[in-house]
């Protein structure tokens, strides 16, 4: 695992997935990335507007999302207006979510160029509950019960791990005990499911508070 601690994570973060999706794209010519959202989300999509980034040449997709209708302020797929590539929201208004996932998972490239993912206060990321069997799942796309006051539909480990880059991005000393905990493999945090091998992970010295630098 690769841990960057800075004085703007955001950026830092921002700036290495433009590069990574610069090469992709060189190297394949086109590249996909999925996205997470949350807090940290939007300042980071807003930093990417402003670099070198070959928007027709990518397509988004989504890590996680949160079961509501269109427009609604509890969904994710909101915060992907700011991102002018192609997007590809999860269907999360079907009337048959299982059957959606399915199709969604069928639909999702070999292997993701970039994932982006944050981390929540109980250490899960993506849309993994502590102690859920979605963590455990074989299938790319699963629908879960209510998280958080919403159901869910999240992409799954064996998808996530398979990608060719993870990139966690989280600040404050909220997040502290979590990351140690998390770079100590405790199996109690779903984030512990995260394969280190290109796992980068962009935090500021707030939540590196508790780590033996």
């Amino acid at each position: 695992m690769d841990l960057r601690i800075s004085d703007d994570p955001t950026r830092d973060a921002a700036v290495w997935i433009a590069r990574r999706l610069r090469d992709s794209v060189r190297r394949r010519g086109s590249a996909s990335l999925a996205v997470s959202g949350g807090s940290t989300a939007p300042p980071m999509f807003e930093a990417l507007t402003e670099l070198d980034v070959p928007w027709k040449s990518i397509t988004i997709w989504q890590v996680d999302e949160r079961v509501a209708p269109d427009g609604d302020p509890d969904r994710n797929a909101g915060q992907l207006a700011a991102l002018p590539a192609r997007a590809k929201p999860m269907p999360v208004t079907s009337a048959d979510l299982r059957a959606a996932a399915r199709r969604y998972g069928n639909g999702l490239p070999d292997r993701f160029d970039v994932i982006h993912l944050g981390m929540g206060p109980d250490g899960h990321t993506a849309s993994w509950p502590p102690g859920h069997e979605v963590m455990d799942s074989e299938r790319p796309v699963e629908v879960i019960g209510v998280f958080n006051g919403r159901a869910r539909m999240t992409l799954t480990p064996p998808v996530v791990n398979a990608g060719r880059a993870r990139v966690m991005l989280t600040h404050g000393k909220d997040k502290a005990e979590l990351i140690e905990r998390w770079l100590l493999r405790d199996p109690a945090l779903p984030v512990t499911r995260l394969a280190r091998t290109g796992t980068l992970v962009f935090i500021d010295p707030a939540a590196a508070s508790r780590l033996p630098l």
